[in-house]
């Protein structure tokens, strides 16, 4: 067992290192989400490096989890007032989140895909100005265009245009 002596310096350094990963935990969920912002321009560095650490962040957020219930543990076992022991609850509870959340598809939450396009006749689309930029798609001699600011917003369209099955993105 510890030497009596080291175990403040031990339970403290412990409760830093827990810190620290509940810290790096967020950090690893957030970084990706933070890189691939909605109405940001975005890099191409950028874009692979969110999706390298989206890739990672499940497997180091449970080796998170499992180095933060062992110090979790330990600071247990050294800790004699109930309130030490109660404060472990808030980093687990956000390590624990984290790992959840790092197993969600937050970037199909960030770029929802416009389901069902509406289309308009040219004379009646007065949401879309003269100078506005749209995608343009032709399949088949049917033409349709989806204005930029709102695939901008959407970055995936399905549609079907002469009879085919498309997926337009921005």
């Amino acid at each position: 067992m510890l030497n009596n002596n080291r175990k403040p310096l031990f339970t403290i350094a412990a409760w830093l290192v827990l810190v620290l990963i509940t810290i790096a935990v967020a950090a690893i969920v957030f970084t990706p989400i933070w890189l691939i912002q909605p109405f940001a321009a975005q890099s191409s560095g950028n874009i692979e490096s969110s999706f390298i650490l989206r890739s990672w962040s499940p497997v180091l957020t449970v080796i998170a989890a499992l180095a933060g219930v062992g110090l979790a543990v330990f600071i247990w076992t050294n800790s004699k007032r109930w309130f030490g022991k109660a404060a472990l609850l808030i980093p687990l509870i956000i390590i624990f989140g984290f790992t959840w959340l790092a197993r969600q598809n937050h970037f199909e939450w960030m770029f929802n895909p416009l389901a069902n396009a509406n289309y308009a006749k040219v004379s009646e689309a007065n949401f879309v100005a003269d100078d506005d930029m749209v995608l343009a798609v032709n399949v088949g001699g049917e033409s349709v265009a989806y204005p930029v600011r709102q695939m901008a917003y959407h970055h995936v369209v399905h549609d079907v245009v002469g009879g085919k099955p498309i997926t337009a993105t921005y």
